[in-house]
Parts: C-alpha cells; structure tokens; sequence
C-alpha cells in the first residue's frame, strides 16, 4: 500500500475543514483513507494519505474532487505519492 501527501492552497480553513470532512465517506469510497491533516496556516493544510486504490484514487482527484474543491474553496492542489523506503 502506498501513500499520498496532498497539500491544499484554500481561501478559509474553517470552510475547507467542514467540506473536508463531510467528503470523508467520498475519498473513502475512492481508496484514500486519512492518516493525518495538518492546518499550515488559515489558507494552507497539508494531509498525509494511505492509498488503497490507486487507480480509483487517481480517478476520483481528477474528476469527482472537483465538487470537494469548489465546496472547500481550494486554490490548488499538489499530490505526492511515497512508499516507505
């Protein structure tokens, strides 16, 4: 299983938190399950991810988080995908 650290440009936190965690059941669905998020500042969040299935979490960030990220108010995305060395 590999992992995904995503980071997230967004105008307001509180607004991305409460999206972010009502999209819970939807990355679920996908094969991301959260390991961690990290609040970087009011318009920067960083989460670490354990990706399940790639093929359909490469899927859902390319289409279906496209609702998440005008709900959440995101700016930008980057995705990292790591495997322990």
């Amino acid at each position: 299983m590999s992992q995904m650290i995503a980071h997230y440009t967004v105008a307001h936190y509180a607004a991305f938190k409460t999206a972010f965690d009502n999209d819970a059941e939807d990355r679920g669905n996908n094969g991301l399950s959260l390991l961690q998020l990290w609040r970087e500042s009011d318009t920067s969040a960083w989460a670490l991810y354990n990706v399940g299935d790639a093929k359909a979490a490469k899927a859902y960030l390319e289409g279906a988080a496209g609702v998440f990220n005008s709900q959440a108010g995101v700016a930008s995305t980057e995705f990292h995908y790591v495997e322990t060395a």
